[in-house]
């Protein structure tokens, strides 16, 4: 495991509940690295944090450990299947389709 997926693993579980439902995937394109990260449905207000602060910090950290393997790190957090998401809050596909 490369130490920027470890590094998130490590802060995530120590952030959470469920910390055996963590799961991390990285992937490699002309962009930099991409760290998926998958948790728990009831975990994901502690992960996203109030107005976002804890997904940003996990951000800012995560592309500080890329500078020192001179990659650019990037973090994609999936909605759970059932998350907790506004439904009145539309897709463009949506707004578009009522026009």
């Amino acid at each position: 495991m490369e130490p920027d997926q470890a590094f998130l693993e490590y802060a995530v579980k120590a952030l959470v509940d469920h910390s055996e439902a963590v799961e991390t995937t990285r992937t490699i394109d002309q962009m930099g690295v991409l760290l998926t990260l998958t948790v728990h449905p009831e975990d994901m207000g502690k992960i996203i944090g109030k107005s976002g602060k804890t997904a940003e910090a996990l951000r800012i950290l995560l592309r500080v450990v890329g500078m020192k393997g001179n990659a650019r790190v990037n973090l994609k957090i999936n909605e759970p299947v059932g998350g907790k998401r506004d439904p009145e809050i539309k897709t463009v596909d949506q707004v578009v389709e009522e026009l």
